[in-house]
Parts: C-alpha cells; structure tokens; sequence
C-alpha cells in the first residue's frame, strides 16, 4: 500500500492551539491503571486466616523435610539400592536426598508466593521517574515505603507465618552442612604416616621377593614396596603412591651426608619414590653423579647427598626410609618415615 492510499482517518488527529498552530495527538495514550478490586482475603478475615494457616503449613513441611533430609543422610548407606516405579533401580540415598531437599526448598518459594498473592497489598501504585542520584526527600520517601510495604506485609502481625518462615530459612541451610560430611573422610594422621613400620621386609616390586643385600648392587636402582602389600587389595593403588620405594647402593665413602649413612646398610639407601613437586614417580638415575631425576618437570635430586634438591621445581628433599637386616639377612624397614611424603604436603598441612 502506497502513502497516498493512506485514509486520512488513520493518522494522528491535530489540535489547535492558542497560537493557532496545530499539535499532532500521541498514538499511545496513557491506558492508566485497572480499577483495584479487594480481594477475599482483604474483605475476609476467616479467608485471611486460612491463607495464612496455608503458608505457615508449606513452611512447616519445609522445616519437616529439611529434617528429613537429614535422617536419609545418616540412615540409607551409600551402596544401598531400592527400585520405585517408574525410576526403576536408584540409590536410596540420592532419591531421599533430592526429594527430600526439592520438597524444603519448593515449599519455602510456594509460602512465600501464596503469602504474597493473598495476604500481602496487591494496590498497584504508580510513580514518577526520578534521577538516578538520590535527594533526601527521596530517600526518606523510600525508608517511608518500606516501612509501609512491611506493615502491609503482616509479618508483624502474623506471628504464625512470620515464625514458621523463620524456622524453615533457618533449618535449609542445615542441609548444605550435612553434605560437607560427605566431602570425605577426616584426614585425621593419613599424611604422616605410610605402610612402613619397623620389621617390615622390603619387596622387590618386579619379582616380588624379599630383598637381600646382595641382590642389590652398585649403581643399580631397584624400587620396593613393604611386605604385606598387594596388588589384589582394593587399595593398593592409594597405598602405593606413599609406600613406593627408591633402593640405590652408593660406596659409603661416597656419601655426603651423615644421617644418610646412618641409615644406611652398607651403602644401600632407601628414599621415597614419589616427588615432591606433583608427585611423579622418580626413576631416572644417573649412577656416576649418583643423580636422580623426575620425568615430569625434571627436578634432580643428590641420592648421595640426603637427595636435596639441585635443580627444577620440587621444594624438598625426598624423605628417606631408615633399613637395616633381619636375622635371615633380608632387608627390612627400621620405622617409617619421619617426613611426610607426597607433594605439597608443607603448603597442606
């Protein structure tokens, strides 16, 4: 359609003016605002009470089922399964812990929804725009509505809702502290200590035998782990990333530093396989500098020197494990280590 098909009746209507110049009418008038109508509740008190028994019962439930969140959490056991139709077979745990927990939170957002579509003021009241900085008479405007806006709450005067409301904000968090228990067992003394304990025989983690003396020789690297542990147990994989054990024979004339001849048997020193950096397996030695190195990020530690470190990132030494021979000339652990093991335990713990 052209704009000479346009109907004259279809655009804005002019007005004269005192001056005689004509102003076009705005297409959008101000509709206003509907006519309030009272609702039941304004007129009834009887509805107002039950509107307010209404939300004080969903906050009740809330506080219930928040207390039953937390009984699921310490009766099911976390293996337990059940089936419910139609889910099939699910963990009891995570059923009672979701349904549970949906039903605290829905029923505090339904109180506070009925609460405000039948007790609180639904008038609607229309304002001017204003500046974004505040003038005083604003601000004490503002404090004035909000102090009007709680009085037509009736969180005043309905001490039931207002009491039940309380309890149920109260008790949901409660939930989030139960699952923090479930973040993992407490460290408790785990980190500083190992599967080492003194008479523990050393095993040699490729044939699996008791190492002697002898079968360890000079500048050879031979790893190790403690008598009683196997591959079979269902934790050994957590066991062995502290148990795992650097057996290296250096000339005692050779060795620099004096506890780790101490703790030596004739020459053989034992240290922790794991780094100190990230935790890698070391295993690169370097028999002439008696040097061992991390693949990972190539820290180098002085097996003939305490295994300190002399270069790369690791910010300690390897712990060392003291050994000595049982009466059938077996090498065996005299102790477990004195430092923890592992990677960033000083900045842990």
């Amino acid at each position: 359609m052209s704009s000479q098909e346009i109907s004259d009746e279809s655009l804005p209507q002019k007005q004269d003016t005192a001056h005689g110049s004509a102003v076009a009418e705005s297409p959008f008038a101000d509709p206003g605002l509907p006519p309030h109508k009272p609702r039941v509740q304004d007129i009834d008190e009887r509805a107002a009470k039950r509107s307010e028994r209404t939300v004080a019962l969903l906050f009740t439930i809330s506080m219930l089922a928040t207390v039953g969140f937390i009984a699921s959490f310490v009766a099911f056991p976390v293996d337990k399964i059940v089936y419910v139709w139609p889910l099939g077979h699910v963990s009891a745990t995570n059923l009672s812990l979701g349904l549970t927990l949906g039903i605290a939170l829905f029923c505090i957002g339904a109180g506070a929804v009925h609460w405000a579509r039948t007790l609180m003021s639904d008038e609607e009241m229309a304002d001017d725009r204003h500046p974004i900085e505040a003038a005083p008479e604003l601000k004490a405007k503002v404090m004035a509505d909000f102090a009007q806006g709680a009085a037509e709450s009736g969180l005043g005067r309905r001490k039931l809702i207002r009491n039940t409301m309380f309890g149920a904000l109260a008790m949901v968090p409660l939930s989030g502290l139960v699952l923090l228990r479930e973040l993992g067992p407490m460290p408790e003394e785990k980190l500083f200590h190992t599967s080492w304990a003194k008479g523990k025989r050393l095993i040699n983690m490729n044939t699996f035998e008791p190492l002697r003396p002898e079968d360890v020789s000079v500048g050879s690297l031979t790893f190790a782990m403690p008598e009683g542990l196997s591959e079979e147990d269902h934790d050994f994989n957590n066991k062995i990333a502290k148990d795992a054990l650097m057996i290296v024979r250096i000339q005692p004339a050779d060795i620099k530093d004096k506890r780790e001849l101490e703790w030596s048997h004739d020459g053989i020193v034992a240290f922790s396989k794991i780094c100190t950096h990230v935790g890698c397996p070391v295993s690169l030695y370097e028999q002439q500098t008696h040097h061992v190195l991390c693949p990972c990020h190539q820290s180098t530690f002085d097996l003939s020197d305490g295994a300190r470190v002399i270069f790369g990132p690791a910010g300690h030494a390897l712990p060392q494990l003291r050994i000595g021979v049982d009466d059938k000339g077996f090498l065996e652990a005299l102790g477990d280590f004195e430092e923890p093991v592992g990677p960033a335990f000083w900045e842990r713990g």
